[in-house]
């Protein structure tokens, strides 16, 4: 069973569905016994949520995404995702 650390530490990764099956299963009885980092990851997925929604209403700045593509390079993506 994963630990606090290992928890917090793939979080993000848990939350974008980027880890295998037998990591999954292993944060999640880690999260059905440990309240403080179930904590930790329901106010991560709350911010998820509302940074996506938020992101789907407003404009962007002039700029913005030619600093992100500055910051992050070839991994950031700028096209819609296909529905």
């Amino acid at each position: 069973m994963a630990n606090c650390s290992d928890t917090l530490n793939e979080l993000h990764r848990f939350l974008d569905n980027e880890l295998p099956a037998d990591i999954v299963s292993n944060i999640m009885g880690h999260l059905s016994s440990c309240t403080d980092c179930q904590q930790a990851f329901e106010f991560h997925a709350d911010l998820k949520r509302i940074i996506s929604e938020k992101a789907k209403r407003d404009e962007i700045p002039d700029g913005l995404l030619d600093k992100l593509q500055g910051c992050f390079g070839d991994v950031f993506v700028t096209e819609e995702p296909a529905l």
